[in-house]
Formats: C-alpha cells, sequence, structure tokens
C-alpha cells in the first residue's frame, strides 16, 4: 500500500515566504508560514553514483555513458552507440553488414526516432510535408475468438494484430513496394481558465490513416499515437527490484487517496513466463533487451535474437512483403542483427546516463518542489528508489535515484485516454513517464512537445492533460496563483 513520503532529518530545510499557498484546491494543503522540506541530500545527482560528469550544456546531454563504466563497459558503449546511430539499407545490398531493413519500417535507425538519444514529436503537418518519423501509430483489434481471448487473458500477448496492417502502421517501405499509408492528425482547440482568469488552450488530437495501400483498416481498428521516449536511465529503472514496484501498487486505493496504481504484468520471452511491465507507454516491456527487440522488429523490420521475423510487421495479407529479400547471413547466427551487436546496442541503451540537476539550491525551484508535494503529485511521480543487485554492472547497481516515477498504470482520464486496451492496461490508463531530464528536452531534442503522442508544448499543457487519478492535482494547479504556477514549472524543469 502506497504510503506519503516521511520527511527525515537528512533532508534539507528551506523557509518558504508566508502564503506562498494559502490553501490548494487539492485536499485543501497550506504552507508557507513553517519550514518546508526540499531535496534529499544528493538528488543533485538523480543517477546516483551512475550520473554523468559530462558536460550537459550541448544536445549531447543524454548521450553519455553511466559514470563508472570499466574499459571493457566503455567500449560495449560505444559499439553500442555505433549501432544505435547506424543507418540500415535494404536487402540485397554490398553493405551486408548493413542491410536488411524493412521491407516494411519506419526508421532507418535507432537514432532517427531517438535524436540525440531524446524524445520524438508529433509532424508538424500532414504527410508529405512532415513525415511522422519519431512517433508512430500502434494498430489492433478486440479479441475476435476465445483463442485470442484466451492469450490474452494469460498475458501470452498483449494485443491483437490489425490483420492486413500488423501491429504498427508502416509509413516507408523498401525500393519496389508501397508503404502502408500515412498518419492523419486533426486537432481541435479547448481552453482551460486557470483559477487566476489566466486562460490556456489545448490542442487535442483526432487520428487516422490516409492513403491505405492494403485495403481498408478492419472495421474494431483501434489507433495509438506514440512518440518515441527519452533514452537516459532506462538500466537504472531495469534495477528497480519487482517487489519495490510491486510494494508501491493501490489497485483498490485502500489508503483512500485517489490514486490506485497497478502494476503491468507483461509475458517475458528471454524468461518464459509472466513478469513485470516496465517500459513503453503502457508498460508492456518488461525489460531493455525486450525493448530494444520490439524496435528492431516493429520500426525497423530487422530480425534479431529475441524476434527473429527477418520480414518485420508484415502480415499474410502482404505476400509481396513477405517474400522481399531479408539481411539474415550465417555470420550473425541467421539474423540482421545478431546475437553480439543486440547485446551491445541493449547494453548502450542500459547504460546512457541521467544528467545532473541544475538550479536545485535556486529559491523557486525549492519552492516550486514544497508546491510539487502539497498537490500530491508525488503520489504518481515518486521520488526516489534504490535499485538492486545487477550482474556484471556494479555501475547502476546499489544506488540511490531519482526518476519520479513510480513505474504503475494510472487511469489518467477520459482526456487522455487512446481507448486501446494494451496487456494489463485498459484504454484510460498510463504509466506514470519518469521525470529525470525534461527540463533539457529542449536542447537535446529541439523541442518542448510531452505525453504519449506529443500533444503538449510546454510543461503547463501536460500538467492540465492529467485526469483520473491526477484530477485533484490538477484542479489545485489551476488553483495556484502565477508565481506558484511558475515555481512549480521551474522544479520540474531542474529535474
Amino acid at each position: 500500500m502506497r504510503r506519503d513520503p516521511i520527511w527525515p532529518s537528512r533532508y534539507r530545510l528551506a523557509l518558504l515566504a508566508p502564503g506562498a499557498v494559502a490553501m490548494l484546491a487539492a485536499g485543501g494543503a497550506s504552507y508557507g508560514n513553517s519550514a518546508a522540506m526540499i531535496a534529499e541530500l544528493g538528488e543533485e545527482s538523480p543517477g546516483g553514483g551512475a550520473t554523468t560528469r559530462e558536460s550537459i550544456a550541448g544536445p549531447a546531454a543524454f548521450s553519455h555513458a553511466s559514470n563508472g563504466l570499466a574499459a571493457e563497459g566503455e567500449e560495449r558503449f560505444k559499439i553500442g552507440n555505433a549501432i544505435f546511430r547506424k543507418l540500415w539499407v535494404s536487402a540485397p545490398s554490398s553493405t551486408t553488414a548493413s542491410d536488411g531493413l524493412g521491407p516494411l519500417h519506419n526508421a532507418r535507425s535507432c537514432q532517427s526516432c531517438h535524436l540525440n538519444d531524446g524524445r520524438g514529436h508529433p509532424p508538424a503537418g500532414n504527410f508529405p510535408a512532415d513525415r511522422a518519423v519519431s512517433m508512430v501509430l500502434r494498430l489492433s483489434v478486440p479479441p475476435q475468438n476465445d483463442a485470442q481471448r484466451q492469450l490474452l487473458a494469460a498475458r501470452r500477448i498483449a494485443s491483437i494484430e490489425e490483420p492486413k496492417y500488423g501491429a504498427q502502421l508502416q509509413n516507408d517501405a523498401a525500393r519496389g513496394l508501397d508503404n502502408e499509408g500515412h498518419v492523419r492528425i486533426d486537432y481541435s482547440n479547448e481552453r482551460v481558465t486557470l483559477g487566476d482568469g489566466t486562460v490556456v488552450t489545448l490542442r487535442r488530437p483526432t487520428y487516422g490513416v490516409d492513403a491505405l495501400k492494403y485495403g481498408p483498416l478492419h472495421a474494431g481498428t483501434m489507433l495509438s499515437a506514440r512518440v518515441a521516449p527519452q533514452m537516459i536511465g532506462l538500466g537504472l529503472l531495469e534495477a528497480i527490484p519487482e517487489d519495490v514496484i510491486r510494494a508501491g501498487a493501490d489497485p483498490n486505493d485502500a489508503d483512500r487517496d485517489g490514486i490506485s496504481g497497478r502494476v503491468s504484468e507483461v509475458w517475458s520471452s528471454q524468461l518464459d513466463r509472466v513478469t513485470l511491465g516496465r517500459f513503453g507507454w503502457k508498460a508492456v516491456m518488461p525489460s531493455v533487451r525486450e525493448q530494444s527487440a520490439n524496435a528492431l522488429t516493429l520500426d525497423m523490420g530487422l530480425s534479431n535474437p529475441i524476434d527473429g521475423r527477418a520480414s518485420g510487421d508484415c502480415t499474410k495479407a502482404q505476400p509481396t512483403c513477405l517474400d522481399a529479400p531479408n539481411g539474415n547471413t550465417d555470420r550473425d547466427g541467421g539474423l540482421e542483427v545478431g546475437e553480439k551487436a543486440f547485446d551491445a546496442l541493449a547494453f548502450y541503451a542500459q547504460n546512457l546516463a541521467v544528467p545532473p540537476r541544475r538550479d536545485i539550491d535556486d529559491a523557486s525551484v525549492r519552492q516550486g518542489q514544497e508546491v510539487f508535494h502539497a498537490l500530491g503529485c508525488q503520489g504518481c511521480h515518486r521520488p526516489s528508489f534504490v535499485t538492486g543487485e545487477i550482474n556484471g554492472q556494479p555501475q547502476i547497481s546499489r544506488q540511490k535515484i531519482w526518476p519520479y516515477t513510480d513505474m504503475l498504470l494510472h487511469d489518467m482520464g477520459e482526456g487522455l485516454a487512446d481507448h486501446r486496451p494494451e496487456g494489463a492496461a485498459d484504454g484510460r490508463e498510463w504509466r506514470t513517464a519518469p521525470l529525470w531530464g525534461i527540463g533539457l528536452t529542449q536542447l537535446v531534442s529541439g523541442h518542448t512537445r510531452f505525453l504519449h503522442d506529443g500533444r503538449a508544448r510546454n510543461i503547463e499543457e501536460a500538467i492540465l492533460w492529467h485526469g483520473g487519478e491526477a484530477q485533484r492535482a490538477r484542479d489545485g494547479y489551476r488553483a495556484l496563483s502565477a508565481k506558484e504556477r511558475a515555481a512549480l514549472i521551474r522544479f520540474v524543469e531542474s529535474l
């Protein structure tokens, strides 16, 4: 069962200005005349000892290796970095070490979606003016028979693929093949009035598919747009002990705080059993390796040690795609991404370092952190964990980290609902996104687009899209003064 944090004496104390928030709408919490606990000692290094010591002044702020890597680890990281940035080409090709792309695909490299290891964004316009390179459209249909229902119930699969187009819309293709189509996004404006009269305009997206090449979609097709998330700290999140994450769940809201986080139960092909889901917007992937394999297959159509499909997301309704040449070679164990390359890629993803906090002693940041806790944001964005022991990776083992996530599924309300169940998550649930590094998004990625589909154009819009279990915190934010709102955003930007 979730417990509110007990602030021990090791926390810094900061005396906030009197009357900072007289009474918050979120439960009537008040503060301002007493010493307020602000930041735990060590929080300036949110990745613990693995926090990068390199410069974060430029767009490479997310591209540094975990601090503490031994020489062998640094070499694996560099090899993984090269594979992450490799531009793949379609087979057959003279560059046999880099062929096998597609036949249908969304990107030619991991870097294409995760520019500078950061987050993706929706296209500014519709195809062909701005292709959705770093945003994909997931496709699924309701179960059609008892066999599919049983597979879903046993967590052997997370969703039922669209019969013609598979699990994901592929907007690019090898020469001689048609792509599947392209995403259409229509926005409608919604005005939100804050307590002091400030009006904020939110943009609600509606998704469709144009120029379908393989026939109409199934009548029951569910669509969900996803932007590529930032890559930092994945190995640290993977290292959080499973029992600790499970202990934070409160599916029946036993403590009656309005927050009822649930664990995601998923099938692990590596473990050959159901286990805890950690990665992806709905936490349907159990490990960095399986998440990496899923991206190689769905986004680039590359076979790998976990998913050996050389045709990627091609379906039986696309025989030309299934029959297209592939890049499988004996040199790589009959795969396009062999075991050695795949291991280096996963190691790279596990060891992209979290940057240090910025402006942690700034008065506005300190005030914003107190507002964050007074609103109850930590009910989902849990500040800290201690990682477990990871064999062969001491740099991410036994580290006190501050990712600001509980790794659980939460009902985020109708506003953010995609009405597409996936794994244990229903159509209104999402995994709490980690907040570390969020303030460097503009520097690294060149934009400030947030949430699962990038609809929020800044942190304030992201907050105002919160609903469901976060409704009370959202209402509390709306009741804040302009100064208090600015302080809260300053705090989040410091993470």
